[in-house]
């Protein structure tokens, strides 16, 4: 009794989850059509012309058969009048069943790869929406995959959807249409096609878990492929290749497994699908045989019939293809979703106000955490004078990264408010990104910059002496990460950059950590001259480039302990004095 039971609710199971498959295609497929309708609509009616044609196409060899063919041999004459009727209807038919053919494939493809572009520019435009905090919470190759592997699979189901759409017609015609031939036969024929659509909504049962299991492990590869190429510097250094080899094999193992099981189901099928069409028509054939032989069809009604059903069994594996690109679909679209799903995190940068008049920054009971459990920064307050060159010093881990990226508008603030002058801000990151563009591209990226402006830019940043060694100036292409450039040519750049974009506060995390110490004051002096045009606040950890600032900021856990020029906090400050002779001799044991 528990037995049955239990085989019971199994079962409900089953349908349950079968049933929640079915409308969760279904969902899929209204979503994706309403993106272009209309190219959808044209493909589906030229398939449904198809449809018609086909069927009509064993009404012209019918005709032929009895009105021409057997005349001719049963009473040694020839109807011409016969053969061009039967001719034109041939004809005709097959020039519109071309026809319907050709709307069906070109509006189809156009369907399904204007769509996949609609799609993807979607996902793009929502990922690019989204702030610093939801991007550093992602893995990049994950979202790359979402953007594009995800999205292709989400459209696969569009290119076979019209076809199907014309069977479907096909099979109500052309029951009706053999059912009127012959009621026997028709019903023998019109049963394959209950079973072969009970066979495809198996086999998408059985396969659904594999395609989702795949498509997950294409992610993971994705994002670990991503990961190991961005660190190859760390893995060649390390000797860690076999490692990284050994772990990306795991990955692709899985991958491989879950797209064999896949594969051994629809060869099962597909054999399916060829075995049960094959043994019906065998039984259409002999049975349609003996009632020839009894009068009660025609050889011309015989041989349109098992033309008919013939042409009817290619169509039919179509569904089957449809089936098969149902699961494929389904689970690229769950993965899109799921970013598309998610709400737009209101960028921190909207949040920064417009200073008052004459100052460069204002911090006003600042406070931000990682997490609720600790605070890292608790009531921080500070203003900086527009046109400064502030300097902002403290020992590793006291927050001044962290308070540059939320005076940028990188991250946000649990409390308290920022504002800075009209005109933005320009974070510039110790390790400096490029891009594998032109040298003048990584500096404007393609904003509407003047060549005067650029000039300025790289003077101030103390590019000029590289750049004119460049053979072609600022239309060298960077390698990727700009690895044609050093260490320190790539924070020049970077700054230049920032300069460029005339932004009305200058933030320098240890920008100048890679440049010597005669370069860095060039360029510090060059920033100073750029006074009452930007705010300058730079990390520094140079005991030359501190003296250089107009004022010290020494920050100390996460909160600014003291301020003045560094002369004052080297006077009367006895921690800043012991931050000072660590740097010094830091620098002087390298």
């Amino acid at each position: 009794m528990a037995s049955i039971v239990d085989e019971s609710v199994t079962s409900d199971s089953a349908n349950l989850e079968a049933r929640s498959r079915f409308r969760e295609a279904a969902g899929l497929v209204a979503k994706i059509v309403k993106f272009h309708p209309r190219l959808f609509v044209t493909a589906v009616a030229g398939a449904a012309l198809f449809a018609v044609c086909t069927v009509a196409s064993s009404i012209g060899l019918r005709w032929m058969i009895d009105k021409v063919i057997l005349v001719r041999f049963n009473e040694n004459r020839s109807d011409a009048g016969a053969l061009v009727i039967g001719s034109v209807i041939i004809i005709g038919i097959g020039l519109l069943r071309a026809f319907g053919v050709v709307i069906r494939r070109s509006y189809a493809g156009k369907t399904e790869w204007r769509t996949a572009a609609t799609l993807t520019d979607r996902v793009l435009d929502h990922v690019v929406a989204q702030p610093v905090k939801w991007h550093r919470s992602r893995m990049t190759g994950d979202v790359v995959a979402r953007c594009g592997i995800d999205s292709d699979a989400s459209v696969a189901i569009l290119a076979p959807l019209p076809y199907s759409s014309s069977v479907l017609v096909m099979m109500l015609v052309s029951a009706a249409w053999m059912l009127y031939v012959d009621i026997p036969l028709g019903i023998v024929a019109v049963c394959v096609f209950p079973i072969l659509l009970s066979l495809n909504i198996g086999y998408q049962r059985r396969i659904d878990r594999y395609y989702n299991q795949a498509q997950k492990e294409l992610g993971t590869l994705s994002e670990a492929v991503h990961e190991s190429f961005d660190g190859v510097m760390v893995v060649k250094s390390f000797g860690a290749e076999q490692r990284e080899t050994d772990r990306l094999a795991v990955i692709t193992g899985r991958l491989r497994d879950a797209r064999i099981d896949a594969v051994a189901i629809r060869s099962m099928f597909e054999a399916m699908l060829d075995a049960i069409p094959t043994l019906i028509n065998i039984a259409l054939i002999v049975l349609g045989a003996l009632r020839v032989r009894s009068g009660q069809m025609t050889v011309g009604e015989l041989s349109s019939f098992i033309y008919l059903f013939t042409l009817l069994m290619f169509p039919l594996r179509i569904i089957g293809y449809l089936f098969s690109e149902i699961p494929y679909s389904v689970a690229g679209w769950r993965r899109i979703d799921e970013v598309l799903s998610e709400t737009i995190i209101a960028d921190p940068m909207r949040k920064i106000t417009t200073s008052p008049r004459g100052v460069g920054i204002q911090v006003e009971n600042l406070s931000y955490s990682h997490n609720p459990d600790t605070t890292l920064i608790d009531g921080l307050s500070l203003k900086i004078d527009k046109g400064k060159t502030v300097a902002l010093v403290g020992a590793t881990g006291c927050g001044k990264t962290t308070l540059l990226h939320l005076m940028a508008g990188l991250i946000e603030p649990c409390g308290g408010s920022i504002s800075v002058g009209d005109g933005g801000v320009a974070l510039v990151f110790q390790e400096a990104f490029l891009f594998a563009d032109t040298l003048g591209y990584n500096i404007t990226l393609g904003s509407e910059i003047s060549a005067e402006h650029i000039e300025e830019a790289i003077d101030v940043a103390q590019c000029r002496e590289f750049v004119g060694a460049l053979e072609g100036g600022l239309d060298t292409t960077m390698g990727e990460r700009g690895v044609s450039l050093s260490g320190g040519q790539r924070q020049r750049v970077a700054l230049a950059r920032a300069i460029a974009h005339n932004r009305a506060l200058l933030l320098l995390d240890d920008t100048t950590s890679a440049l010597d110490p005669t370069t860095e004051a060039k360029v510090l002096n060059n920033l100073r001259l750029l006074a009452g045009r930007q705010t300058v606040l730079i990390v520094a950890s140079r005991p030359s480039t501190i003296a250089l600032a107009d004022e010290v900021l020494f920050m100390a856990d996460y909160r600014i302990a003291d301020r003045g020029t560094h002369k004052e906090l080297l006077s009367r400050s006895a921690r800043y004095q012991a931050l000072i002779r660590a740097f010094e001799d830091d620098r002087q044991n390298r």
